[in-house]
């Protein structure tokens, strides 16, 4: 075996002595600056072969913690949002906030749709609760539908339960204590329709409360200021079921399926009893156009409006004219 071996070796040996000169004889061919080019290619060439070993393990366990570090960025590159992936949306925290939700906030801007980019829109109930909220949510729950309650202070007591059951399906927000039109109001009167509503309204859904529908969508630039100092966000919408107009349910589903689509915020109120008999109509065309139901902080989590949105106002929902219906 050992003579095998050395029959090789000497084979081997004698492969790459002529392989040398046959580079020697092709070497004295070239000319002189070829030369130099083809040895500063093999230097480079050497170099690299010398360095790479180190580069990948050389360094053994800290190269392997720095490549562990390297990983995990990436990771967390990707779950927040790198400026070169596209931006994943935050998740709701338990307060139902998100970073999203607290920009629109300060901001100032009243929100009329979220961005048309997604597959969501937000059903939103005012006025509650009221005769017919145990149906709406029997429904609601049965259909695995998100929703976004505005409650009156003065009615939290008609369902007991009732706001924190709501909450548990979407969100719930403040929508005045006696449903005034607030502009006709003093500054310390309108504010006090606010706030005592946004407390009462924590303490019986059990949770903070952000969101904020003025009655009639009726502001002003002052209001505007103090529902933000409040730390809430105006939320009025691009889709009016007018159900307050006293429409049959037909109507009402008419009304809300015309105006579907991607970022969409429907109003309605869940103490009408034919809103009530148009919602599985309202469900199925959402299903047919293969559109998802979320709360509102969720739509505006995913798929915020932008800038130039909020500046537009009601046209930058795709709409033309003033905020018109039947209102909050």
């Amino acid at each position: 075996m050992g003579s095998g071996n050395h029959d090789k070796r000497g084979r081997w040996r004698g492969e790459l002595g002529a392989a040398f000169a046959g580079l020697g004889d092709r070497l004295g061919r070239m000319t002189p600056s070829r030369v130099r080019m083809l040895l500063l290619v093999g230097a480079v060439l050497l170099a690299l072969v010398v360095a790479l070993p180190l580069a990948l393990g050389g360094s053994g366990r800290g190269a392997r913690h720095a490549a562990g570090a390297r990983g995990n960025a990436s990771r967390t590159r990707g779950h927040g949002g790198s400026s070169n992936a596209p931006r994943q949306p935050s998740v709701l925290e338990a307060t139902g906030e998100s970073p999203e939700v607290r920009k629109l906030i300060a901001l100032g801007k009243p929100i009329y749709c979220a961005g048309p980019h997604g597959d969501a829109v937000a059903l939103t109930f005012d006025d509650g609760p009221g005769v017919y909220t145990r149906l709406a949510l029997h429904k609601l729950r049965d259909a695995h539908v998100h929703a976004t309650f505005f409650l009156v202070g003065r009615n939290l007591g008609l369902v007991p339960g009732a706001p924190r059951e709501e909450r548990a399906l979407g969100m719930v927000g403040d929508h005045t204590f006696t449903h005034p039109y607030l502009p006709g109001l003093s500054p310390s009167e309108a504010e006090s329709e606010v706030v005592r509503t946004q407390s009462a309204v924590a303490r019986a859904s059990g949770g903070p409360v952000f969101l904020f529908r003025p009655p009639y969508g009726a502001m002003d630039s002052a209001l505007e200021g103090m529902v933000r100092s409040h730390g809430l966000l105006e939320i009025l919408w691009d889709v009016d079921s007018q159900d307050s107009l006293r429409g049959d349910y037909a109507e009402i589903a008419h009304k809300v399926i015309a105006g579907l689509k991607p970022g969409s915020i429907i109003l309605m109120h869940e103490n009408h009893g034919q809103t009530i008999r148009a919602l599985p109509y309202i469900f199925a065309a959402l299903h047919r156009r293969h559109l998802r139901t979320a709360s509102v902080p969720q739509l505006l989590t995913e798929d915020p409006p932008s800038r130039a949105e909020l500046d537009a106002g009601w046209s930058g929902c795709g709409l033309t004219g003033a905020l018109a219906g039947s209102g909050g």
